[in-house]
């Protein structure tokens, strides 16, 4: 699972000196059942802004959320796998499904009748997505577009889906940040 992140954390010793505090995978990456392939490694978590330089312990082992705490951010890298084996099960009851089992049931926006995808949702965050290889196509409300490694989105609290139509994995970098209407 998950795509072999290699996830390197600075910090200060004792003397304050700059010193690498953890190198390795990152300590959650998680699946969704109703999306096989799909996985997303949690790389970091911030919870104020500004952030806390020093932060104790480990952020990303909190509860599993799409969003971002409150006054927070959130980096993750995802793994968006090919739509065409699964797309087809995704009902309004499967859609709220997957979006449960990442702590975030109330962004599916699927129970609208004129929905262009079943997996469309809104949360109040303001993401950075870069696409670091593979193609996905951003769905919104009434257009879509197709993006490619490189190129980079600016997500402001619209309502979206991601739908990989190709036949090969799609990864990409978001940072959520938490935002007001």
């Amino acid at each position: 699972m998950g795509v072999g992140v290699r996830r390197v954390v600075t910090g200060h010793d004792k003397d304050g000196k700059a010193i690498i505090v953890s190198d390795g995978t990152p300590p959650v990456v998680f699946a969704i059942p109703q999306r096989p392939g799909y996985s997303a490694s949690e790389l970091w978590v911030t919870d104020s802004t500004p952030a806390r330089i020093n932060q104790e312990g480990e952020p990303t082992l909190g509860p599993r959320r799409l969003e971002p705490p409150p006054h927070g951010t959130r980096f993750r890298i995802v793994v968006h796998p090919p739509e065409a084996s699964y797309i087809h099960t995704l009902d309004r009851s499967a859609a709220r499904a997957a979006f449960a089992a990442f702590g975030s049931e109330h962004a599916s926006t699927h129970e609208d009748p004129e929905s262009p995808h079943p997996l469309m949702h809104r949360t109040r965050t303001v993401d950075y997505g870069l696409v670091l290889s593979g193609e996905v196509y951003l769905v919104l409300d009434r257009e879509e577009t197709l993006l490619r490694a490189g190129d980079v989105v600016i997500q402001r609290g619209t309502n979206h889906a991601w739908a990989n139509r190709s036949s090969a994995p799609c990864t990409m970098a978001f940072i959520l940040i938490d935002g007001v209407a």
